[in-house]
């Protein structure tokens, strides 16, 4: 079985621009990463094949011209979008789909798998909703709690971070609990934290991954507010958010499991997804 460094990163195309979009992303990724790229288009027509291989081939073609040291591969698979590409993310490092897809093979519009793949892929999921080139500047910015998939988050975006060259914004989003007759319902078995109790937290999170990559700048923020607003608005000028998927902290401030659907649908930056399952 191969290693996770010779696994692929894998995107699913369409034709579409939103797909073309992620093609490009990805092979821009898979440089970073020193991985191939592996492009799969899903249709349930084999008579429709030869149409669907010109279409994956345009693609391929634009992955490889824009990333020369990047190894493309093509593959058309058949079935179902979703249940096709979670299946194949086993044997990926990172799956990358667009948010939306338009395209001329109706069987892969991705616009209505991309969220169902980024929830239960067996490997991290990036979803690309643009292809602003402003994507290519900014830092990148990863929501912290202290559950297992924010621990996974973290190490992918100081990977991320340290392969683009960018600084780091590590953000904890903190609602304080207020007094027993508040209107604000405060969670079950939640302690009584302060802003620099939050702030004391997060540098202590952030201590060992500071010493492990060294060449890459950490700006720390505690914010109160709600963990979407915050973390979209946090990377309106980033590119790259990072976030955990069903992670709940020990001090339940931020619920990053129970956001990671709400900044897909807002944040217009490349976004990547994991669990604590997935191992960069």
């Amino acid at each position: 079985m191969a290693t996770k460094t010779e696994m692929p990163v894998l995107v699913g195309v369409d034709g579409s621009e939103q797909s073309l979009a992620a093609a490009s992303w990805a092979a821009e990724e898979a440089d970073f990463r020193n991985a191939p790229l592996r492009l799969v288009i899903v249709g349930d027509d084999p008579s429709r094949d030869g149409e669907v291989w010109e279409t994956l081939s345009d693609a391929a073609e634009q992955c490889r011209n824009e990333r020369p040291r990047v190894e493309v591969f093509e593959e058309i698979r058949h079935g179902r979008p979703i249940e096709e590409l979670i299946w194949s993310s086993a044997e990926a490092q990172l799956v990358v789909v667009g948010s939306r897809g338009l395209g001329r093979v109706a069987e892969a519009v991705l616009g209505s798998v991309s969220t169902a793949v980024a929830m239960h892929a067996r490997c991290p999921v990036a979803v690309i909703r643009d292809r602003r080139t402003s994507f290519a500047v900014g830092p990148v910015v990863v929501g912290v709690d202290d559950s297992a998939p924010s621990q996974v988050a973290l190490q992918t975006a100081f990977d991320a971070a340290a392969a683009r060259r960018t600084d780091l914004v590590a953000l904890h989003v903190w609602r304080p609990v207020l007094a027993e007759y508040s209107w604000i319902e405060a969670p079950s078995g939640a302690a009584w934290f302060s802003l620099d109790d939050a702030q004391r937290e997060l540098a202590a999170q952030l201590g060992r991954w500071r010493a492990s990559y060294p060449n890459v700048e950490v700006h720390e923020e505690a914010r109160f507010g709600h963990p979407v607003e915050e973390l979209t608005a946090a990377a309106s000028h980033a590119q790259l958010l990072v976030v955990g998927h069903r992670g709940r902290g020990g001090f339940e401030r931020l619920l990053l499991g129970s956001v990671a659907y709400g900044v897909l649908h807002h944040a217009e930056c490349p976004v990547i997804i994991v669990r604590a399952s997935h191992t960069p």
